[in-house]
């Protein structure tokens, strides 16, 4: 499977440096020229000088030197000229919509979103790929079909095994999301309802994404603390059973007792690897993580039915106290990172005031000390009150860079579209991609440039099937990137997220300029993208 799709890429390259060369042949001015460039084609090759056209939403030609005339020159002037990121782990269902320019992406010089990961979408896709089609955006955005939204939508939140009927309900909602756009079915078997999800019925359902034609599997593993080897085994497992490329989200050990097991994890994957499974991951370069406090610290049992049942079981004093002592152990062992300073809350929609402070700081507001006990009894309040999202530092930086250099590994935010200034989310948002290239490849050189790029641009794009983009190429979509190594950087802290990437001089999605001079155009070039099984609703298969 992993060779078929490699040659699928490489044949849709052919046809379109085919079709760029009957452009060139017309002799037709180019709408746009970038001169003098330092240009790394996303390739892993080592950068060269040349000019880079473009006509329409392509690449029309790339040379060591251009002269035909051009509607407009930029003189890059020695500056970086490479393909457009492309982020496939985002959340850009919260705030697309809010802000279709998505500031904070494009302003690290990514052109290209994938939406519905950690097993969460629209269900079904198709009115939320219909609004996005109708909405002006600056960005190219697709998504996957989430595995829990599916079986949510089937079983509710039952922690029990699916019916044969349910199952094939959710091999029909599948399908159908398929044949919608979706580019593979994601997982988040960390999150209910995912986690009361055995391995075969996920399987049984990757197996509908193998006969739609391609797809990948992602997931959010079911564990990425005590269990995470397993849990890697199992992501594999799904692959070679759902015969479909599988893909390890945001790669991590979590809890200081798993810091350095990635030496484990990698091993299981180029084992995995070697006898032919289509195995890859992804990271963010940072040691802190982020999601719900409830899906980060309640214990899953305990959501099981939803809101209402999770607040009977709080309720009830000796199963509240079950539940107070498992989220006391994981913030001693896992998310918590040992110490309640640790988790802090990014967002609370009952209570704005309590973002940015840490469990420490709520429970001496509500007078008691700083223990784990007392964080828990803070979760818990939390929780009844209406829930927060959260910030957790419990990574190493050691595992990050371990998997950083990984040859399988790329790059992805799991970011979101932030409301600029609201609440104190993640700074992956604003920073992933430019903090790669200005800690991790000019300060650090844990990777080259070349390097880096291409594990931001051709290595997702080749992974979801984006044969039109993540390379500089003739026939090649026009989503580019001009920035300054020597000074480009993340801004955005964790105290102090809300600040854009630096160093970037021009965006460009679909041949036309989206950022320059440190500001947002007014072009809307931005597409939706659809996933390789939509051909056969329009064909009517």
């Amino acid at each position: 499977m992993k060779k078929n799709k490699y040659l699928r890429y490489i044949a849709a390259l052919a046809l379109s440096i085919a079709a760029s060369a009957t452009v060139a042949q017309q002799g037709s001015q180019y709408d746009l020229l970038l001169r003098n460039a330092r240009i790394v084609d996303g390739t892993g090759a080592p950068w060269f000088r040349g000019d880079v056209a473009i006509k329409g939403d392509g690449i029309a030609r790339i040379a060591s030197s251009i002269n035909e005339p051009a509607v407009r020159v930029i003189d890059v002037k020695g500056a970086v000229v490479a393909p457009g990121f492309v982020d496939i782990h985002t959340h850009a269902i919260r705030g697309i919509f809010q802000a279709p320019t998505a500031d904070n992406y494009i302003r690290q010089g990514v052109t290209t979103l994938l939406e519905g990961p950690d097993g969460g979408s629209p269900v079904p896709l198709k009115p939320f790929l219909d609004k996005l089609d109708a909405t002006p955006k600056s960005i190219n955005i697709g998504t996957f079909i989430g595995q829990g939204s599916v079986r949510q939508r089937v079983l509710g939140l039952a922690n029990r095994e699916a019916t044969a009927d349910e199952l094939n309900q959710m091999r029909a909602l599948v399908r159908q999301g398929m044949l919608d756009g979706a580019f593979g079915l994601s997982t988040g078997l960390f999150y209910v309802p995912g986690r009361f999800t055995p391995l075969a019925e996920v399987a049984e359902l990757q197996k509908v994404v193998a006969q739609m034609g391609g797809g990948v599997h992602t997931s959010h593993m079911r564990d990425e603390a005590r269990g995470v080897a397993d849990s890697v085994r199992e992501t594999i497992a799904i692959g070679e059973q759902g015969r479909v490329p599988t893909h390890v989200s945001h790669h991590k050990m979590i809890g200081k007792a798993n810091w350095g097991r990635s030496t484990e994890t990698l091993k299981l994957i180029d084992e995995a690897r070697a006898r032919g499974v289509d195995v890859t991951a992804d990271l963010y370069p940072y040691t802190a993580s982020a999601t719900s406090i409830q899906g980060a610290l309640m214990p899953a049992w305990s959501l099981e039915g939803g809101r209402a049942e999770m607040l009977k079981r709080l309720a009830n004093t000796a199963t509240r106290a079950k539940v107070k002592t498992e989220i006391a152990d994981l913030i001693r062992n896992e998310r918590g990172g040992g110490d309640p300073r640790n988790v802090v809350t990014s967002t609370c929609p009952f209570d704005m005031s309590l973002a940015g402070k840490n469990l420490a700081e709520i429970a001496q507001l509500r007078g008691m000390e700083s223990t784990p006990e007392n964080a828990a009894e803070v979760v818990m309040w939390l929780e009844e009150q209406g829930g927060c999202r959260g910030v957790f530092h419990a990574a190493s930086e050691e595992d990050v860079v371990r998997v950083m250099r990984h040859p399988a590994v790329m790059i992805a935010s799991d970011g979101e579209v932030p409301v600029f200034g609201l609440a104190v989310p993640h700074p992956r948002s604003y920073g992933t991609f430019a903090r790669v290239l200005g800690v991790y490849v000019r300060e650090k050189s844990v990777l080259s440039l070349e390097e880096a790029v291409r594990k931001m641009s051709a290595m997702p794009a080749a992974r979801v099937g984006l044969s039109d983009r993540g390379l500089l190429r003739p026939g090649m979509k026009a989503d580019i990137v001009v920035f300054d190594p020597a000074t480009v950087r993340d801004a955005a802290t964790f105290e102090k997220p809300h600040q854009y990437a630096e160093g970037f001089a021009q965006v460009i999605v679909n041949g036309q300029v989206v950022f320059e001079n440190g500001a947002m155009t007014a072009a809307r070039p931005g597409r939706t993208l659809y996933g390789p099984a939509r051909w056969m609703s329009s064909s009517g298969r």
